[in-house]
């Protein structure tokens, strides 16, 4: 796997944006979206609308992720 961030498109709210993410972040966000039984899309919407507005939405989604293997 890449340590380098790579770069996916999503679609929040109708329009597409891009975030930046290391493969493992990629694919542990895939996991809990599929165990939450929602699309990636939707998670992403989810924690954009819950994210503080001075954190970027990659970070959103790795501590998102983060909390998520912590919890467990």
């Amino acid at each position: 796997m890449s340590t380098r961030p790579v770069k996916r498109s999503l679609t929040l709210k109708g329009h597409r944006t891009s975030v930046s993410l290391e493969d493992e972040f990629w694919q542990a966000f895939r996991e809990i979206a599929e165990l939450q039984d929602k699309p990636i899309n939707v998670l992403a919407a989810e924690i954009d609308a819950t994210r503080d507005l001075e954190t970027g939405l990659a970070t959103a989604i790795r501590l998102f992720v983060l909390r998520h293997y912590r919890a467990r």
